[in-house]
């Protein structure tokens, strides 16, 4: 297989966070196994969301800064790929680059993390929970309206301390993230989509390369996990005829079974006071069209006043 590949090096840029960094570690033992004989380095870097940790996403610019550096550096040949959590995507790519792979998808569901009770509606009135993010916070606050929301901001062990020292009660991480750094344990309950349903995205590793690098692309073909990316596809279009940001409490989650694939959509007011969700099914060879129709559906339903005025809060 690796006759096909010859370039016999190749780069990824990463993240520097333990997470991001383990991420890009298995992408390249992926490759080291489908082309003995590449060479495979990573390029670690700082991106300006992993900078910025005094202020929530939404006030500095959305997800995407988490991986601007690292495109920058595909652009520039520094890199030849970067490896991302997919959640962390951009619904629009910069001209000239693509998502080559994704990896098959682990749980996809969010993770209650607690010093006490053990489910989220067990937790104490009033109860301190943090996290990052409007979409799990709306959800949360529509299922449990007396909790107090503080911002998460940080890596997993940041996260983890403010929660072990007493700052907080519970706070919410991905399963997927905690799995991968050996921290399974620290999951009080994996919570059901039906109460949270997971980011666009969530759980899936995708590799970034320029659309014209056939090198790159050839190397992570064997990678490539088909079913993920069906879901992912739908996923991502639902989110961006929404016009899908950081500033916008939007989740999808996708099912795909054998031809078939069944997606929820929801977009949410912040405080949990309205959630718009609904539900597609269809062939899963059609899978962006009907992420698109469920968002038309959405909008239809009054999703498109709600975001607009979210845009200009």
């Amino acid at each position: 297989m690796s006759a096909a590949i010859a370039n016999p090096k190749l780069r990824i840029a990463t993240r520097k966070s333990q997470l991001a960094l383990w991420q890009a570690e298995h992408v390249a033992a992926l490759i080291r196994k489908a082309h003995p004989g590449i060479t495979v380095e990573l390029l670690p870097m700082t991106t300006k969301g992993d900078r910025i940790q005094d202020r929530s996403l939404a006030a500095i610019g959305g997800k995407g800064l988490f991986i601007k550096e690292l495109e920058t550096a595909l652009e520039e040949r520094r890199a030849d790929m970067a490896v991302h959590s997919m959640k962390d995507v951009p619904g629009e790519l910069p001209k000239g680059l693509m998502i080559a792979a994704v990896l098959p998808r682990a749980d996809a569901r969010d993770a209650l993390i607690t010093r006490g009770p053990l489910r989220l509606e067990d937790l104490p009135r009033g109860a301190r929970l943090g996290t990052s993010s409007l979409r799990r916070q709306a959800q949360l606050l529509a299922a449990r309206p007396d909790l107090r929301i503080e911002a998460l901001r940080g890596n997993v062990d940041t996260r983890l301390k403010r929660l072990d020292n007493g700052e907080l009660d519970a706070i919410v991480l991905a399963c997927a993230g905690l799995t991968r750094l050996g921290l399974e344990s620290r999951i009080a309950a994996r919570l059901d989509p039906k109460v949270s349903l997971p980011a666009v995205g969530q759980g899936v590793i995708g590799i970034e390369c320029r659309s014209d690098d056939s090198e790159s692309r050839g190397a992570l073909r064997a990678l490539n996990d088909a079913a993920t990316r069906t879901a992912v596809d739908a996923e991502r279009a639902f989110a961006h005829r929404l016009g899908g940001s950081c500033q916008s409490p939007i989740a999808a989650y996708a099912q795909v079974e054998r031809e078939r694939i069944s997606l929820t959509g929801l977009v949410a007011e912040p405080d949990g006071s309205r959630l718009l969700r609904d539900t597609i099914s269809g062939s899963a060879a059609n899978a962006q069209a009907l992420g698109e129709q469920l968002a038309e559906r959405v909008l239809a339903a009054g999703a498109g006043e709600l975001l607009q005025r979210l845009r200009t809060v």
